[in-house]
């Protein structure tokens, strides 16, 4: 049987991002980034609309939320970084950059802000300090694409647009340690919430690692373009979306394709597991978000 996801609309344009929050005594959330330059919140269950982070004035390519989900922050064409208050919806600071900024991510604690994107930088603020000079990491040949904290905010993983491959920098040393080795540039990277495996989208090709040793677990190759994957190890499954429209669900272990479901119609950009696992969301250039089940209910 074919299956009927959630459908959340809201957006005019294309969605490029999608996070959850970590479980929060309010729940999960699920922030959506997208071309129409409006972030949203919404209920990570439900899909049901939360609010509308608005002040942008260009695309929005990224956007997270702190541990508590009090905070979000969101990365936009307009040049700016912004940080909001995720329970009013207020605007609390804005990050003047000299380019488009692609990725955003916070630290574990909270504290710090890291950015990346056309100018081919990595940033680190001070939230606690935010009039202060960022911490600059400089490298990258082309622009960033995605950007995150591992191993308690002392290594910074990135990728970039053109380049192939994940920099593994050290943010003490402001040098990169380790490059991990991909067939294409790296469309997404999903660190899970306990930061010892990271899942990348390359190509056609799906990887697991180890991010205690940098080592490659295993490498799915699709029979379709990746633009974006995640895993489920509770279910020892993974799903993946690209350019085809579809969203596949695959059996961990051999690579299989479970369930193909469609809907969508225009590429899909990208995939993530809920916190439980037990379901999942995709977004697309059709600018709806779905969200689908993971194992079909039990009558």
């Amino acid at each position: 049987m074919p299956q009927v996801p959630l459908v959340c609309h809201g957006h005019s344009r294309p969605i490029v991002n999608l996070e959850y929050s970590r479980v929060t005594p309010d729940g999960v959330f699920l922030i959506s980034s997208s071309k129409d330059g409006q972030p949203m919140l919404r209920c990570g269950d439900s899909g049901d609309w939360v609010g509308t982070f608005q002040g942008h004035k260009g695309c929005v390519w990224d956007a997270s939320l702190n541990a508590e989900a009090t905070h979000a922050a969101t990365a936009s064409a307009d040049f700016s970084a912004r940080l909001w208050n995720a329970i009013t919806g207020d605007e609390l600071k804005t990050f003047q950059h000299k380019h488009i900024v692609k990725s955003v991510c916070f630290s574990e604690n909270g504290e710090r802000l890291l950015t990346g994107g056309a100018e081919k930088l990595l940033r680190i603020y001070d939230l606690n300090k935010p009039e202060a000079d960022p911490y600059a990491m400089a490298g990258h040949a082309s622009s960033i694409k995605t950007a995150s904290f591992i191993h308690n905010d002392e290594l910074i993983l990135s990728s970039c647009a053109e380049d192939k491959g994940i920099r593994v920098w050290d943010v003490r040393t402001n040098t990169v340690v380790t490059t991990l080795s991909t067939e294409s540039p790296v469309m997404s990277i999903e660190v899970s919430a306990d930061g010892k495996h990271m899942t990348t989208a390359d190509g056609k090709d799906v990887t697991f690692w180890d991010l205690q040793n940098f080592s490659k677990i295993q490498k799915w190759t699709m029979e379709y373009e990746v633009e974006s994957a995640s895993v489920s190890l509770k279910h020892r499954k993974f799903v993946a979306g690209g350019p085809d429209m579809w969203v596949h669900l695959h059996d961990m272990e051999t690579g299989a394709e479970e369930q193909t479901n469609k809907g969508h119609h225009g590429p899909v950009h990208n995939v993530r597991f809920a916190p439980d696992q037990n379901s999942y969301c995709s977004g697309s250039e059709d600018g709806t978000i779905r969200i689908w089940q993971t194992v079909e209910p039990k009558d």
